[in-house]
């Protein structure tokens, strides 16, 4: 038996991990789930509803875990996500045989008491890519181990993968929650080069981002012209792009899907522009656009270097460090990806498109690989040492 404390669901990244791994590890051992705001419309899925519903631990048990009113000790191995940086587990009243935790952060620069949270707390800490288990490493902590996120491969795949519409179009598809971390304002800048010299370039963006906090952090950009108001989101994206010179006419805003909706997205599109400025993952999006045989253009950097290779990708290489701060407090040091560099990517990828259907069929014969199968073997292998 293994105890999961993750949230589930099918529209932000740590959902979209607890439900697989969830999955997953159910096909190997007992599985019971301990998590908040468990609905259908948040899972997305009837079957997967069931299934998730299914392993939940007593709503009373529950209720009183999550909300920290009792302490929980079990002889059984405990798998918890981690909140951020700070290295404390989600439910940190409950403990278990052997403690495991999961991790992603981008704010680099730990204080103290995060790295005493992590020995305190955890006896192995598992982190989401190789840049996060460096950093801990750095400081001090020594039983950490990656396991990288993985896709599910019966919906990101390679078959099918040509365009069904927009045939005469360009189509740069730009995909994560909007902020200052993900680079959207270095897609901005990039794509109006484009838009303003080949007539038949699109862009289609999937940015939606629920945290107001996180997409004001854009404000730190030098790149592009932002000021944060209030509105539809739709609306608002929109009003941004055409206040920096976009062409609104040739833009396609999503609105928030499903990840399971996307696959059709990604297929439709050309070329995935990725010029991130720091992932404590291996980037979701990324995975499951390079998956369905697309191509992408990619920073290399943090948690891409788990997945970017020479032949997989268009590599983003020249970086420039920037800091982040945080209420007038510099909380992380990222790697910008060179503007200049990324327009140059584009433009050649522009200009020879039968070399990108190469690029993206190794993309997919790579992330192939990378299942949420392997994810969960990956836990279960560290958790059974108990």
């Amino acid at each position: 038996m293994i105890y999961v404390v993750m949230p589930v669901g099918s529209y932000h990244g740590w959902g979209i991990c607890g439900k697989y791994t969830v999955k997953e590890l159910s096909k190997i051992t007992d599985v019971k789930l301990l998590t908040d705001d468990f609905d259908s419309d948040i899972i997305g899925d009837e079957f997967d509803y069931r299934l998730l519903k299914s392993k939940l631990v007593s709503e009373d048990e529950s209720t009183a875990v999550m909300k920290h009113d009792i302490q929980k000790n079990i002889n059984y191995p405990v798998l918890q996500g981690i909140l951020g940086n700070t290295m404390q587990p989600r439910c940190p009243n409950f403990k278990g045989s052997m403690n495991v935790g999961y991790v992603f952060f981008e704010d680099n620069i730990l204080p103290e008491s995060c790295i005493e949270n992590g020995k305190q707390y955890f006896d192995t800490i598992v982190t989401g890519s190789a840049w996060c288990e460096e950093i801990l490493r750095n400081y001090g902590l020594k039983n950490i181990k990656t396991v990288i996120q993985g896709i599910d491969a019966t919906i990101f795949n390679p078959f099918f993968s040509e365009k069904e519409y927009l045939l005469d179009k360009f189509v740069i598809f730009s995909g994560g929650k909007f902020e200052f971390r993900k680079g959207q304002d270095l897609v901005i800048q990039a794509y109006k080069v484009l838009q303003d010299k080949y007539k038949d370039v699109m862009l289609v963006n999937s940015w939606y981002n629920q945290w107001e906090f996180s997409f004001n952090t854009m404000a730190a950009s030098r790149y592009i012209n932002f000021v944060p108001a209030p509105g539809n989101y739709l609306d608002v994206t929109n009003r941004l792009l055409h206040d920096n010179s976009i062409d609104i006419g040739r833009v396609i805003t999503l609105p928030p899907y499903p990840n399971i909706m996307m696959s059709r997205i990604y297929k439709n599109s050309d070329i995935g522009l990725f010029p991130n400025r720091c992932e404590g993952g291996t980037n979701l999006v990324l995975m499951e656009y390079m998956a369905c045989g697309k191509p992408v253009i990619a920073s290399y950097n943090s948690g891409h270097k788990d997945i970017l290779s020479d032949i997989n990708s268009i590599k983003v290489s020249t970086m420039h460090q920037v800091t982040f701060s945080n209420n007038n407090e510099v909380v992380a040091l990222w790697d910008e990806p060179d503007i200049d560099e990324i327009i140059e990517k584009l433009e050649w990828a522009y200009h020879n498109r039968n070399t990108l259907k190469e690029i993206g069929k190794e993309a997919g014969k790579d992330l192939s690989k990378l299942t949420w199968t392997t994810t969960a073997r990956g836990f279960y292998d560290i958790l059974k040492q108990t």
